[in-house]
């Protein structure tokens, strides 16, 4: 078809949908042949039922694959047209049991004709394709049930816009970015203090000249976020990971876990053995990229920040 040509695999939803139904309306016209009084709809349900054991509508709906409310409303629909029966379990009079009635076993004997028909057809048809739908469905399912188009599609986008993500070093030109994407998540949440002035109006005197590094995110070449890497004077740790701040217009592209990649790799770099970080809990997206770091929580620590409430440290890798 002209159109499906035109959206390629856009309208697999669409054009799965037209040959389910085209399926089902054939369905409905070959139950009328054989005189069978069934709705296609109803066929999983009938299946199942006829093979004799009494089922629950849970064990019914797990077994098909459907929801429980699907099979609950088809079950009425046959119960209505006199094919299958309910009846109270015997053994907990709270469930209700489902079977076919009299009328539904009759028809489940005349059906073996109609089945042995369809399935030559679908075999025809088989026969005359070069792929076998019927394993492309099942391994589709089997694909989708590890991980749904949903987010295969989240990993396309992630993956997609990560080639318009750069990771750069700091120049002049980004001081303003820098000082106006802190204070911005700062503000948020907290107060500016004073240690954010010094960092944040002067990078050049307090972080870089002091052995440190800035890296900015460039996203379509617009600094979109910054990460610092502060020196520090002390006996244990080396380098703080600080000033952690992305644009609340562009998270959600992994942006923040870049960053603090490329930080990680800088004081790597620079001869860092461990990294020390002071954050607020409150940062809940932050947080969950220093743990998925592999930074740890200290159980003892004593804040520069009037808003630190966790520290924590990495120890480099060789």
């Amino acid at each position: 078809m002209d159109f499906f040509n035109q959206t390629g695999k856009l309208a697999i939803g669409s054009r799965l949908r037209m040959l389910t139904d085209k399926i089902t309306v054939d369905a409905a016209a070959i139950y009328k042949m054989f005189g069978v009084d069934l709705k296609p709809k109803w066929f999983p349900v009938f299946f199942v039922l006829s093979r004799g054991e009494a089922k629950t509508i849970t064990s019914i709906a797990k077994e098909i694959g459907h929801s429980h409310p699907s099979v609950s409303n088809i079950i009425k629909e046959m119960v209505a047209k006199g094919l299958v029966k309910e009846t109270k379990d015997k053994s907990d009079g709270r469930r209700n049991m489902v079977m076919l009635s009299a009328k539904g076993k009759r028809m489940s004997d005349s059906f073996s004709e109609q089945c042995i028909d369809v399935t030559a057809a679908i075999e025809q048809i088989t026969q005359q394709t070069r792929n076998d739908l019927w394993k492309a469905i099942e391994e589709w399912e089997n694909l989708l049930s590890d991980k749904s188009l949903l987010e295969r599609v989240k990993e396309a986008k992630k993956e997609r816009e990560s080639k318009d993500i750069k990771i750069v070093p700091y120049e002049p030109c980004y001081q303003s970015a820098f000082r106006t994407l802190n204070e911005e998540w700062i503000t948020a949440y907290f107060r500016m203090e004073e240690a954010d002035y010094k960092a944040l109006d002067h990078p050049k005197e307090y972080i870089l000249d002091k052995g440190g590094a800035i890296l900015v995110a460039l996203y379509k070449d617009e600094p979109v976020g910054v990460c610092a890497l502060c020196k520090m004077d002390h006996p244990l740790y080396d380098y703080e990971l600080a000033k952690l701040a992305v644009s609340p217009k562009i998270q959600g592209k992994g942006i923040g876990v870049l960053l603090c990649e490329a930080v990680v790799n800088k004081a790597k770099e620079l001869g860092g053995k461990r990294l020390f970080i002071e954050s607020n809990t409150r940062l809940k997206p932050a947080i969950h990229i220093y743990h998925k770091l592999g930074f740890k929580e200290l159980p003892e620590y004593h804040t520069t920040y009037e808003r630190g409430d966790i520290q924590m440290e990495l120890i480099i890798e060789e």
